[in-house]
């Protein structure tokens, strides 16, 4: 899947749960990618903010930052 399609989702659930008070929101960001994203997909992702975190929302990217911490999918290669 393209970083393109993939900043888009983050983004559209980044605005999703943007009206909860700010840790509930990160965590519910994470929470859903970690949820429904493939590990494939969340690899893309983090490739992605390894290359500038072009695109991404604000919330989108201290989710991913904070899931990135704990996801073994971030440790294994693609």
């Amino acid at each position: 899947m393209s970083a393109e399609k993939l900043v888009r989702m983050a983004n559209q659930i980044a605005v999703f749960f943007a009206s909860q008070p700010e840790a509930g929101a990160e965590a519910g960001v994470a929470d859903h990618i970690r949820s429904f994203w493939n590990p494939v997909m969340r690899r893309q992702i983090y490739a992605h903010l390894d290359q500038g975190e072009k695109g991404l929302d604000p919330l989108a990217l201290r989710a991913l930052n904070l899931l990135r911490q704990s996801d073994p999918a971030a440790r294994s290669e693609m």
